[in-house]
């Protein structure tokens, strides 16, 4: 049978978790009660299957479920110590486990696990939470339902509430769920498919009751001059915007971010209620966990300078910092945990969109959606009552709870480059490619830019998911698409911190060989094309205000002189003078540019394989095959370079070992002696 009853629950929690409108991200759970065997004695023992904590119920697989043994976990009830100490109920749940336990169970272990149904959800759906926060949702929650759903005034996730669900359950046979104050729905059934009719007949008949019900304009009139830019001038200042903002909020620790201008950000910051709305905050804990109790709202119109916001922003900013810090002194008491920052997580600017922050993209992504959903229930909220979310206090005491803290220092630590936006050139391949692969492996976002767009999409995918990388399609000698590759990563990423310069191409001729148009064309590869994404970058990295790192992939030709080779050694001479120049001017914003001298690689390289390869080996006289062992016979340590070598250099430089290094070039050609700098 639990195969059957496992099988069950994970299709329901799929179904139920990948519509939106049914639960956010991450949020809420499910469980199943059913038959199991005791591995110790080999006897039957009813057990609970419910999503662990910190799972995603669109994507839960068995792997994520806890499981425990409901006498053990309904006998607590005998040793319950009551409403102040609940929290040690938490530990409790270890002891009821059954077996190795599967997932961690989550605080809403108990809710599932006392209220005798077989089959309990737990959501967070934006109708469901719309009335949960209604001023006036008891009322509602009657003329909507009757007596098939029950009303529960907020109280905080935990054993209590699993308590008071249960006994709600045991006095009202005929009720099918509950709505949680503040919170979100509670359904079960008897049957998998009857405990997901429930839950979808809570949500659709909440639905459908705000939008036969509700009033329109929920938001209030139209704000004169909030309304949206066009497209292309909102997404141009968002990109101007960014580094700027991301500089902000990473006042206390560096943040990645995501920006999106979806049209119901923008309907809510057109309004005349979004100042009033935004101040009263979030209410579902699953949504101020993530957004924080408040956003930063910009209070300028959508026409404002970029000056004006940026000096308008930076005022908001200090008096968010302020207003968070005294809301921590206000409810923290002698064992709260220390104030984790005082940043907001989500800004918001009319007419252009909402930039949202976190420890990494997806982090920031889902504070982003989080917020989307809270404005939903707003929305809902404000068309048939009044939204009124739960207060301050509450908040904080979800927001600074010990097991919330525990849960954080269960986290693993960070990789070397988490939090840091990385921007490599000529990415589709060779050099470029496995410099793009290294870093994104030591935890940093990267976007693969790409003469080949289709090959720098692959390429990301290779890679991860858009929380980790992007491609994009960019000629390093266009101006305006040198512009566009970055304003795609700050728009992606929320800003900018590492720049390799690794786009070229090579041609192997001799001075009379090469025409104007050879070395032109060098050259605005190369010379002009760093050039270009130099500039673009630093002025985002200045605006940004967090340092960061300019890396040239230079060459050994750079100082070794060559036969048949005077465009591409030039323009390489040319990058390495830029290393020193732009090391010299950018150091006063803390921004390091250092270079690398490759000998030639051969394997993997798209520039080997295109015809420079065949050029080279006839230079010197062997077969295009044996080309890399012909240049590493000629090295000192007699070993071939390859793409990776490099990788290895971009990553060091940028490292938390180098950040006293700056107008450097590091020899990756296994020993030239001709090469060595002097």
């Amino acid at each position: 049978m639990s195969h059957t009853t496992i099988a069950e629950l994970i299709a329901r929690s799929n179904r139920l978790g990948s519509d939106p409108k049914n639960t956010n991200y991450a949020g809420g759970n499910t469980s199943a009660k059913g038959a199991g065997i005791d591995p110790a004695t080999g006897g039957p023992v009813d057990l609970m299957w419910v999503k662990g904590s910190g799972g995603d119920l669109g994507t839960l697989t068995e792997q994520g479920l806890a499981v425990l043994r409901l006498d053990r976990l309904r006998g607590l009830t005998e040793v319950y110590p009551g409403l102040d100490r609940e929290d040690e109920m938490v530990a409790a749940l270890d002891y009821t486990l059954h077996g190795r336990g599967g997932a961690a169970p989550s605080i809403d272990t108990a809710m599932h696990g006392l209220v005798e149904a077989a089959h309990v959800d737990h959501l967070h759906p934006d109708s469901g939470i719309a009335l949960a926060t209604a001023a006036d949702g008891p009322e509602l929650t009657r003329k909507i339902f009757g007596d098939r759903v029950i009303w529960v005034p907020w109280r905080r996730p935990g054993f209590q509430l699993g308590l008071d669900i249960a006994e709600i359950r045991k006095s009202n046979p005929q009720a099918i769920g509950v709505i949680l104050g503040g919170h979100g729905i509670t359904a079960w059934g008897e049957t998998s498919d009857e405990a997901e009719a429930h839950s979808l007949e809570i949500i659709e008949s909440a639905q459908r009751f705000i939008e036969e019900n509700g009033r329109p304009a929920p938001f209030g009139p139209a704000l004169p001059g909030y309304a949206p830019l066009p497209v292309d001038q909102r997404r141009a200042k968002a990109a101007a915007l960014a580094p700027f903002l991301r500089g902000l909020v990473s006042t206390d620790r560096p943040q990645v971010g995501h920006f999106t201008d979806a049209e119901s950000v923008l309907e809510f910051l057109a309004a005349t209620q979004h100042p009033r709305l935004a101040a009263l905050g979030t209410s579902c804990p699953d949504h101020f966990l993530r957004t924080k109790v408040k956003p930063l709202v910009l209070d300028l119109p959508a026409a404002a300078s970029l000056t004006e916001c940026r000096a308008r922003l930076t005022e908001l900013h200090e008096s968010y910092r302020e207003d968070y810090r005294a809301y921590y002194e206000r409810h923290a008491t002698a064992d709260s945990p220390a104030m984790r920052g005082a940043d907001p997580a989500i800004v918001l600017i009319p007419g252009v969109g909402m930039f949202s922050y976190g420890k990494d993209k997806q982090t920031a992504r889902v504070a982003g959606e989080f917020y989307l959903n809270a404005i939903n229930v707003m929305r809902g909220a404000e068309s048939i009552s009044r939204y009124a979310p739960i207060d301050e206090a509450e908040k904080f005491r979800i927001e600074y709870w010990a097991l919330e803290e525990a849960k954080l220092a269960r986290m693993p630590a960070p990789k070397p480059l988490a939090t840091r936006i990385a921007l490599v050139t000529g990415a589709a391949s060779g050099i470029g490619k496995a410099i793009a692969q290294r870093l994104a492996a030591e935890g940093a976002c990267v976007v693969i830019a790409d003469l080949d767009g289709e090959e720098a999409a692959a390429v990301a995918a290779e890679i991860g998911t858009a929380d980790i990388a992007i491609g994009v399609s960019a000629d390093v000698t266009d101006e305006a698409q040198v512009q566009a590759a970055v304003d795609a990563c700050v728009l992606a990423f929320g800003g900018i911190d590492i720049v390799v310069n690794n786009a070229g191409l090579s041609l192997s001729k001799s001075l009379l060989e090469t025409t104007a148009a050879d070395w032109d064309l060098q050259h605005n590869v190369m010379a002009r094309g760093s050039f270009l994404m130099s500039k673009a970058a630093a002025k985002a990295l200045i605006d940004q205000r967090l340092g960061g790192d300019i890396i040239y992939i230079s060459s050994k030709n750079s100082v070794f002189a060559g036969p048949n080779n005077i465009a591409y050694s030039a323009t390489k001479a040319d990058q390495a003078h830029q290393v020193r120049l732009l090391a010299a001017e950018l150091g006063e914003h803390g921004i390091k540019v250092n270079g690398i001298n490759p000998d030639g690689v051969v394997r993997g390289s798209g520039i080997f394989a295109g015809g420079w390869g065949a050029q080279r080996a006839a230079v010197y006289g062997v077969e295009e095959s044996g080309l890399g062992r012909y240049y590493a016979q000629r090295t000192l340590l007699k070993r071939e370079v390859l793409p990776e070598h490099v990788a290895n250099a971009a990553f060091a430089l940028c490292s938390a070992d180098f950040t006293h290094t700056t107008g450097l070039h590091v020899p990756v050609d296994a020993g030239v002696a001709a090469a060595f700098l002097r």
